[in-house]
């Protein structure tokens, strides 16, 4: 058992930024109880790289800005950002063998937007190589164990950050969310963690994967952390093409989380006894299928009852087309990683090979070398469905069944429900190592959260109990198109009831 760090004494982050401002505690005491606490769990292989004193400084210039009376909202809160993010001083891997020992020289605007809101990093966090799989065993540099289990998975890509924030060694962490990899080790390793509306978070800085996929989202102990940062993070950025500065009348700009949240909030105090009365939460039949082991079932009704007790109504919804979310899925990431990943030749970007006999074998080499199997595997399939005579047959008519997928959730909202539950993954935590012979396998564990990501909608996962094993099970709530704020507010109002989010391994 590790000792749980300073900020731990905190109820989450807003305690956390009273106690800071009223000098109870300061940032630099902060930094270095989670940097000791960090090292005491480094057989958790959750940190790819620590340096104290870049955290330090960051810390002290915290302290100064609170003296000060200027400080940022997360002024002096510690914080770690998946290796998928750029930054300035930490090393930026992608878990990934390629980019080793890689230092950019500019930061992600998520990571320039937590550090302009006086955020103090501890590092980089270990991840599933290019962000591809679901158990973090395909790192480069090892993979990362569940901290309530060391024999588990803590899920991916963004295991690192999960077994982070779970073991208590920062307040929150960042993420990247291609096919489901906030949520499902969010849910993995029983804490709160959110997939915004895609575009709504910038993707600048953080190394491509599925470029009409990937959306950053933080991970944290409850929802009401989630805002914090997430309010921070989201608004329009102009270096990134995919950033969405107008859709219809919701404008994406810094303080839109959080004002949806109030609204939410002040809609259901008004509610009396039953504060969620009149939501109407749809269940999608296909959720609840032979697939889904029944701890985690049970669990999750027990999540639905609870809400139900809260005032909300239950209301079957079909999502016809679940299933088909993973051959969809595995055709359109791959096609993107196969396209992203070109670059990486050892010749503009990348490891080289140190022993070559012409450019094409420098190529060739380089790529064999950096990559690891589940990215090669990936590139491969990728490129096969893009090749000629294939594209018609499978790009195109996976991007036809995205559509479909996306106007499934739009039937429900439009006429049945306002927003949809149920579980994020199939099973609890499998053990590392279990499907090393069929590495294919981890991909039906995405069942209940490829459709989301295909369609771009908000969605996170909040923990609602254990299963099998002690390991810890999450509840899935998924809402329309830039409904990240309500999402957080009734997720709060379930986390003021329950005390799973609470719950630490240590």
């Amino acid at each position: 058992m590790t000792k749980p760090a300073l900020h731990t004494q905190f109820e989450g982050i807003a305690g956390l930024r009273a106690a800071l401002a009223q000098r109870q505690v300061s940032a630099v005491d902060l930094a270095q109880s989670a940097l000791a606490a960090a090292e005491t769990a480094s057989s958790l292989n959750s940190f790819l790289h620590i340096d104290a004193e870049l955290t330090l400084a960051q810390a002290r210039a915290a302290d100064v800005a609170l003296a000060s009376g200027s400080a940022g909202p997360l002024a002096g809160v510690p914080i770690a950002h998946k290796d998928a993010f750029v930054t300035r001083g930490w090393r930026t891997t992608a878990g990934s063998k390629m980019l080793d020992g890689y230092v950019s020289p500019f930061d992600a605007t998520v990571v320039e937007r937590l550090q302009q809101a006086g955020a103090v990093s501890l590092g980089k966090l270990n991840c599933d190589e290019f962000a591809m799989g679901s158990g973090n065993e395909n790192s480069a540099y090892g993979a990362v164990k569940n901290p309530w289990d060391h024999a588990a998975v803590p899920g991916g890509s963004s295991g690192g950050s999960a077994a982070a924030v779970a073991a208590r060694l920062v307040a929150a962490a960042t993420g990247t969310d291609t096919g489901g990899s906030v949520r499902q080790p969010a849910a993995l390793c029983g804490v709160s963690g959110i997939k915004p509306t895609y575009g709504t978070v910038s993707r600048y800085g953080m190394v491509a994967f599925g470029s009409s996929l990937d959306q950053a989202g933080p991970l944290a102990p409850s929802s009401r952390d989630l805002l914090e940062l997430l309010d921070v993070i989201s608004g329009f950025d102009p270096r990134d093409a995919t950033s969405l500065q107008k859709c219809d009348d919701a404008v994406n700009e810094p303080g839109r989380v959080r004002r949806g949240f109030d609204a939410a909030q002040s809609r259901f105090d008004a509610a009396g006894s039953q504060p969620l009365k009149g939501l109407r939460i749809g269940v999608p039949e296909e959720y609840f299928g032979a697939g889904l082991a029944p701890d985690v079932a049970a669990a999750v009704e027990a999540a639905l009852a609870q809400f139900e007790a809260l005032g909300a109504v239950r209301v079957p919804v079909s999502l016809p087309r679940t299933e088909l979310a993973i051959p969809a899925y595995y055709v359109i990431a791959p096609a993107e990683a196969s396209s992203n990943l070109a670059r990486y030749d050892g010749v503009r970007y990348g490891h080289r090979a140190a022993q070559y006999g012409d450019l094409n074998e420098m190529i060739s080499r380089s790529r064999a070398e950096g990559f690891g199997d589940e990215v090669k595997r990936r590139i491969l399939i990728g490129t096969y469905v893009l090749s000629h005579g294939y594209y018609d047959a499978y790009y195109l008519q996976a991007q036809r069944l995205r559509r479909m997928i996306a106007q499934d959730f739009q039937r429900a909202y439009a006429d049945q429900c306002d927003v949809i539950m149920g579980p994020v993954t199939p099973t609890v935590a499998k053990n590392i190592g279990d499907n090393r012979d069929d590495p294919t396998a981890d991909w039906l564990a995405d069942v209940y959260t490829l459709g989301v990501s295909l369609a771009g909608l908000p969605a996170m996962s909040v923990p609602c109990g254990f299963g099998h094993g002690g390991r810890p099970v999450g509840l899935q709530i998924i809402g329309n198109y830039f409904d990240e704020g309500r999402l957080l507010a009734i997720a709060d109002r379930y986390q003021q009831v329950t005390d799973w989010h609470k719950r630490s391994p240590l």
